[in-house]
């Protein structure tokens, strides 16, 4: 929503950008396609993306981002560290430590904010630290309100390490147990994702903040998806928990403004 809001020519950008994302995320939960085909698709799909700087891309979107990523001059690390994150959630679908799911954190997540704020433009250095503390945030605070559906799908995100420390099973998981244990376990890992959305907003220099509006309405979205998770007492397994779009589009229409008014 909040990208709506932005001049044409960023908003396009944005869009290619978004649109190579969901195609890459596209690969990999495509459950037809066996595990082997799918690390293929991702191989083909990293050769095309470096074809395609050069326009010389079998695939029109491909080459689209390639003008795109010239155009504001965005790194390609950022796009290949999305590939190794897409690469992961092939690879294992635990994490022993935190420090583990950070990295994946990092690459699915961060690694697009990286890409966003070169569009967005910024003067500052710590801007990429907001850009990589802020996906980090967001990427949490999916898995948290995703533990029952990730489960589903054979996926266990919460750190085994934090399993073991509040006497929390996988078994539970999966059996959807909601007990004081769960939600003493929720409350850790939602302080944590609290610490990363308090350290992005620390990052973010004053003369880089016009700039970045429609990522600080990203990230005032996702904490109040956050809070409604605390709220519902962590209640991930009966809830239905989301941030309305009515709610989106007055969260961003309300950066927009404050942001046009005071910088």
């Amino acid at each position: 929503y909040a990208f709506n809001l932005l001049p044409e020519p960023k908003r396009e950008a944005m869009n290619t950008v978004y649109a190579f994302c969901r195609q890459t995320d596209d690969i990999v939960d495509n459950n037809s396609d066996s595990d082997d085909l799918k690390y293929e698709k991702l191989h083909r799909w990293r050769v095309e993306l470096e074809k395609s700087v050069k326009g010389n891309s079998n695939y029109p979107l491909l080459n689209k981002l390639g003008i795109t990523i010239a155009q504001f001059n965005i790194p390609l690390d950022p796009f290949f560290e999305l590939l190794k994150g897409m690469e992961m959630d092939l690879q294992t679908d635990r994490y022993l430590t935190f420090d583990d799911l950070k990295i994946y954190c990092y690459r699915v997540a961060s690694t697009v904010g990286l890409m966003c704020i070169e569009i967005f433009g910024y003067k500052n250095k710590s801007t990429r630290d907001f850009a990589i503390d802020l996906g980090i945030a967001l990427q949490l605070t999916n898995i948290l309100r995703d533990v029952k559906k990730d489960s589903q799908a054979g996926r266990i995100y919460l750190p085994q390490e934090d399993l073991i420390k509040f006497s929390y099973s996988e078994a539970d998981i999966i059996k959807n147990v909601y007990n004081q244990n769960f939600i003493d376990l929720m409350k850790h890992e939602s302080e944590i994702a609290k610490k990363y959305f308090d350290n992005a907003t620390r990052d973010l220099d004053l003369d880089d903040k016009p700039s970045m509006f429609a990522a600080r309405a990203m990230q005032h979205i996702y904490f109040k998806l956050l809070q409604k998770i605390i709220n519902a007492e962590y209640d991930v397994y009966q809830k239905n928990i989301k941030v309305s779009n009515l709610e989106k589009v007055g969260i961003s229409l309300g950066v927009w403004v404050k942001y046009s008014l005071v910088y």
